[in-house]
């Protein structure tokens, strides 16, 4: 038989269920919240209506009546191409959703423009319960964000900081931690003129390695040089160019991404300048790209994809209403040294 739903082109309602068992609206509700006060006869024929007609709860109302949207969100204010090649972004957004997956939650990837429209989006979901938390990247200084979600009342973890309790929790990793191992690494082969190829200066994450590196060199003896950059390849590409043209070469270049700096040792290569024999190379987050470079990367490990699984059972905790820290620590990257870095040549062209 033929629903009026279906022979109308609409979306079936509970009424829509009752009719074609034959039960009131009400006995519906209780069967398809598993609540007393039905037989089970009464129950099966019901959700033998429901499969027949193809129903599907409806989020917006189910958030309406106070429950879950077993919705996680995460707004992106970066350009999409730019996304599309991160290693680092890729295995986080893998992690989060294998673990949000676990608990039947879906994930709700929206990139946009800017921060204003990021805080449009919260807005937006905050009002219509569209989820019951969001993650948010990208900590810049003197960021609205933290405050106007704590504000709306949805449900916030901050991926990054500086470390300190702040609005909303953040799962935190030592950045600065791992930026001094890696001074160090170079400064014990002899490396006194040191490249750093960053990101984004207003991002907390970008602003606590430059001051990480600088920090270091000035105890070490290393002069560090910065050009900050997108973390795009062809910025990333400019930025090699523009150190290869100071007066003072740097002998190692540290790139914030792999992504980076990959498009840096092409630039070495164009301009015939081997690895490491006349520049050595060590780059973040060490990905398969920089472990199928020649030769290999060395590089700060960590393993993003367990990040993103700690950063989604930190937001449903929170979501669950169960005690999260202020500030959730995540394991600092360690040094895996590879071919790219060697003693600093005895002559620098």
């Amino acid at each position: 038989m033929t629903s009026f739903a279906e022979r109308a082109g609409r979306r079936p309602t509970i009424a829509d269920i009752a009719a074609q068992a034959g039960v009131s609206p009400t006995a519906v509700s209780f069967a398809l919240n598993d609540r007393p006060g039905i037989s089970e006869q009464t129950r099966t024929r019901i959700l033998a209506a429901v499969t027949e007609l193809g129903w599907r709860p409806n989020v917006a109302a189910r958030a309406l009546g106070g429950r879950r949207a077993d919705t996680v969100g995460l707004v992106v204010a970066r350009p999409a191409r730019t996304l599309g090649v991160e290693p680092f972004f890729a295995q986080l957004v893998s992690g989060l959703q294998a673990r949000l997956s676990a608990d039947l939650v879906a994930l709700q990837l929206l990139v946009v423009e800017d921060v204003s429209a990021e805080l449009d989006v919260y807005r937006r979901w905050a009002a219509e319960r569209r989820t019951d938390g969001v993650v948010v990247l990208d900590l810049k200084q003197d960021d609205p964000r933290p405050e106007a979600l704590g504000r709306a009342g949805l449900p916030a973890v901050l991926v990054g900081g500086d470390g300190t309790p702040g609005p909303v929790p953040a799962v935190f990793a030592d950045d600065h931690a791992a930026v001094t191992v890696l001074a160090e690494h170079l400064a014990a082969l002899g490396h006194a003129h040191v490249g750093h190829v960053g990101g984004i200066p207003a991002y907390v994450h970008s602003a606590r390695r430059v001051a990480a590196l600088h920090d270091a060199g000035a105890r070490l003896g290393l002069t560090i040089t910065t050009v900050p950059t997108d973390f795009s390849q062809d910025e990333a590409a400019a930025a090699t160019r523009a150190l290869l043209a100071r007066d003072e070469r740097p002998t190692a270049i540290v790139y914030d991404s792999d992504v980076a700096a990959l498009a840096g040792v092409t630039v070495l290569a164009e301009a015939g300048l081997s690895v490491p024999g006349d520049l050595s190379v060590a780059s973040f987050d060490d990905s398969e790209l920089v472990r199928l470079a020649h030769p290999p990367l060395t590089a700060m490990t960590r393993d993003t994809f367990e990040l993103g699984e700690l950063v989604a059972e930190t937001v449903l905790s929170l979501v669950r209403g169960r005690a999260v820290p202020d500030v959730v620590s995540a394991p600092t990257s360690r040094l895996t040294v590879r071919g790219s870095t060697g003693r600093v040549p005895e002559v620098v062209a």
